[in-house]
């Protein structure tokens, strides 16, 4: 059996009203360095985004957040930021900003299965 590894997250939050810094939880990002992993879950609950605010696109939302998973992933449309090591791309996606789509500080813990990890953080805390 594998010894766990050491991996770092931090959830993702849509602020849809930056000055009220109310939000709710649409996703995770998932760094473990010993097992080359970076991945990224994210869901957008209609219902709760209509609650905070209707005039958000959720189109709009979600293309976002496909840009921050292309980031993650390292593809090349994820533009110069996506073409950094995993390490600091996962520091770039985790700094503190205040837009309407922020992350959490980041957290870290222990896991065997960074994937699985990631699949059980996001079932807790978005979902």
């Amino acid at each position: 059996m594998q010894d766990r590894v050491k991996y770092e997250y931090a959830i993702i939050r849509l602020v849809p009203k930056v000055e009220r810094e109310e939000f709710f939880n649409v996703g995770v990002i998932l760094f473990s360095r010993p097992k080359k992993f970076l991945g990224m879950k994210f869901h957008i609950d209609v219902d709760k985004l209509r609650s905070f605010c209707c005039e958000k696109e959720l189109d709009d939302l979600n293309e976002y957040l496909k840009g921050w998973e292309m980031v993650c992933k390292g593809e090349p449309f994820g533009g110069a930021i996506g073409k950094l090591e995993a390490v600091d791309r996962f520091r770039w996606l985790t700094a503190s900003r205040s837009t309407i789509i922020q992350s959490s500080i980041t957290h870290s813990g222990l896991c065997l299965e960074p994937e699985k990890e990631l699949e059980a953080i996001f079932k807790a805390c978005v979902l």
